[in-house]
């Protein structure tokens, strides 16, 4: 069945991208999706029934070279259940969505064929995160990992008769190369410290790697430490974590159900899967957590102030998705891997959701994505105002304070505020809630700017706009049950106690006895040092030991007794963020609500009460609204730094290196050189017979000159 899963898009794909011709573009779309169907189908009946605990499916044998040798394999775990589901759910209702949606593009010519393609190219995008996320080796996770990278280049750029699409999927792809280029030198010092590129494998050698250094520029490092940054680089890539982060808003040149695709639920959150995939290694090296918890809370506040200031309604919700893969990695840093994957998986529903509602909305406004130029759209599309408006109440955080009664946002942000209180520190506590009141903020300006108030813009564009058709409402239907209920639904699993996140992610775990005085726990305390000596087979022991001894307790608390790899992920005995979130004051946990009122109030009061208070405030506040409008210049930086020197570069190279030198040479000797000696060979030839008798005599003498010499010296 996991088999199936995985290939079962790619077979869409192939036979929707070369075998269309056959079956006809109808055919192409429906076999395309259905088959992603069937995945997601088989994921989910995967995910309800899958125990936690760890299995290796075996598919073909795949590198061997040297001690080199990995095989194509699934390992099928709890953090895999959970992203099949994602990735495949997610994808079969994008691609159900397309079908209205792709019906009549007008960036293609009358007659033209593009929608077996397009459908080919989300197939193709559904296999290759599938391939990530099933990767029981690293090179199978990389090639996964670029194989997303191609199709969203594919994807980014499908109008390709823009300008703009072109430059965006450039601009994609060069960006991600930065990133992929640290995870590729992260496997190559894992298979250096570990000489084996399994997960199982390296897992096992964390305790032992812990103690490695490595040597650059003269100055030894905690290998570990090394190797956590370098696979967080690719993780800031794939991301769009703050530095890497440019290429994210200008994906929005491609179809909006790509958008919906990339920005929900797969591309951007394998690097967030990554993290927690690394569990075993990042426990070890609590320096580059720290450096994921600032980079994330950095990201997350950045791309919120951003958010506050766009008008173009895709961009928008491209920021809330940067904001919000900021707040997942401050969880995984906090060292919290369940608070995160919690976040990944109710994002996934709320923000496809507000993707494809955003596609509703500009469907219904024949392609117009500036918000200024909408209003009042509320009675017009009502089905598409209330999806929008579930997506923007799970986004926001509503629900009941201090229960676990809410929107699906409202349970897995708090938890991950409260994760960042407890471990992540004051620093991305409160740029956390402060971005939290900013989101707030932006998500219902959306709701304001589009759905309230009198219409904008086009008077005639607004009169004939209407309802999606059934094929692209039933998506919103399906996601919008997610964004209300997964929340609430998977609290336990993902951030309740110890015992239940231990037991949902496989991890093994000890009865402890709360006297301590009756031999129980005694095996936890045998693996700690165990493992603090590296010694993974005698810690697997002690902790046998004491799971048999702790069978028949009667009271006490869970412990965690595991070794790096067994389970989805890892915690390391001192980690007990987890409990200290979960005791975390009042005011901590009413927190995020109370700056989720705050930013409802403030728009509110700017877009409903006093419409004309935005342009006002932008004007009395030019420089800031000027320095937020532009994205902190980080592009104008980049182009500065990066675009213009490499240009100059390449001009020089081109005008100097390949005309002048390289063409120049090889036209001087061409036009140069070999006619002039041409010309003194031409002035030997004159058809005297006395000229050429000389040249004999020359040559013989020159001739027995040699032998002379040559016979001398010997």
């Amino acid at each position: 069945m996991e088999t199936i899963i995985l290939f079962a898009p790619l077979v869409g794909a192939l036979i929707a991208g070369f075998g269309w011709r056959l079956i006809t573009e109808a055919g192409a779309q429906w076999v395309a999706t259905s088959l992603v169907g069937l995945s997601c189908l088989l994921s989910w009946i995967v995910f309800l029934g899958h125990d936690g605990q760890m299995e290796q499916i075996q598919i073909l044998r795949w590198i061997e070279s040297g001690s080199l040798a990995t095989d194509w394999a699934i390992r099928l775990d709890r953090l895999t259940a959970i992203m099949l589901v994602v990735i495949n759910s997610v994808s079969f209702l994008v691609h159900l969505y397309s079908f209205g949606y792709m019906a009549h593009d007008e960036n293609f010519r009358p007659g033209e064929s593009y929608r077996p393609r397009f459908f080919a190219y989300l197939s193709f995008f559904t296999f290759a995160m599938l391939s990530l996320v099933t990767a029981d080796n690293l090179v199978q996770m990389f090639f996964g990992w670029e194989g997303v990278g191609v199709a969203s280049y594919l994807l980014i750029g499908f109008y390709f008769r823009k300008p703009s699409a072109n430059a965006a999927a450039m601009k994609a792809f060069v960006v991600n190369r930065v990133g992929d280029f640290g995870f590729l030198l992260g496997i190559f010092g894992l298979f250096f410290l570990a000489d084996s590129i399994q997960l199982s494998d390296i897992f096992a050698a964390a305790p032992e790697m812990s103690r490695m250094e490595l040597n650059f520029l003269g100055v030894d490092f905690q290998a570990l430490e090394i190797i956590g940054l370098l696979l967080f680089v690719g993780a800031m890539g794939k991301s769009a974590q703050l530095l890497l982060h440019t290429w994210l808003p200008d994906a929005m040149e491609g179809p909006t159900p790509v958008s919906a695709l990339i920005h929900a639920a797969t591309m951007v959150t394998a690097g967030v899967f990554l993290v927690c995939r690394m569990s075993p290694l990042l426990e070890f090296a609590p320096d580059a957590k720290s450096i994921i918890v600032f980079v994330g809370a950095t990201t997350a506040f950045f791309a919120a102030t951003v958010g506050l200031v766009q008008n173009d309604i895709k961009r928008v919700i491209a920021y809330s998705t940067c904001s919000q893969l900021g707040y997942m990695f401050v969880a995984a840093g906090s060292g919290v891997y369940s608070a995160a994957m919690f976040h990944l998986f109710t994002h996934a529903f709320f923000k496809a959701l507000l993707f494809l509602g955003a596609g509703s909305v500009i469907h219904a406004m024949h392609h117009e994505q500036d918000m200024r130029n909408y209003g009042g759209l509320r009675k017009k599309i009502p089905y598409t105002y209330w999806a929008m408006m579930i997506g923007t109440l799970a986004i926001t955080g509503v629900g009941i304070p201090l229960t676990h009664i809410g929107f699906a946002g409202f349970l897995s942000k708090d938890a991950i505020i409260e994760s960042a209180f407890a471990g992540g520190g004051a620093y991305a506590f409160w740029l956390l809630v402060v971005a939290a009141a900013m989101t707030s903020f932006y998500s219902w300006r959306l709701i304001f700017l589009t759905f309230h108030g009198k219409p904008r813009g086009n008077q005639h564009t607004h009169d004939h706009a209407h309802e999606s058709p059934s094929v692209m409402l039933v998506p919103l239907g399906v996601l919008s049950l997610g964004a209300v209920l997964a929340g609430m639904i998977w609290y336990a699993p993902f951030f309740g106690d110890h015992a239940r996140v231990t037991q949902y992610f496989g991890i093994p775990s000890a009865h402890e006895s709360v006297e301590g005085g009756d031999g129980h726990g005694e095996g936890v305390v045998a693996a700690t040092e165990e493992l603090a000596e590296g010694d993974v087979d005698h810690a697997a022991d002690a902790v046998t030991e004491d799971v048999a001894h702790a069978a028949d307790a009667d009271h006490g608390t869970t412990a965690s007794i595991a070794a790096p790899g067994q389970g989805a992920i890892y915690m390391a005995p001192e980690n007990h963020v987890l409990d200290e979130a979960h005791h975390s004051p009042t005011w901590v946990k009413v927190s995020p609500f109370v700056a989720m009122l705050l930013g409802l109030g403030l728009a509110y009061i700017m877009y409903i009460r006093q419409p004309d208070l935005p342009a006002r405030l932008a004007r009395n506040q030019r420089p800031l609204y000027n320095f937020l409008l532009n994205k902190w210049y980080f592009d104008e930086l980049y182009d500065h730094v990066f675009v213009r020197p490499a240009q100059a570069i390449g001009r020089f190279l081109w005008t100097r290196g390949d005309g002048n030198v390289i063409d120049g040479g090889i036209n001087g000797v061409a036009m140069g050189i070999v006619p002039f000696f041409t010309r003194l060979a031409g002035r030997a030839q004159n058809g005297y017979v006395f000229t050429y008798a000389f040249a004999m005599v020359l040559g013989l003498a020159l001739i027995l000159t040699w032998m002379t010499l040559a016979g001398g010296a010997e």
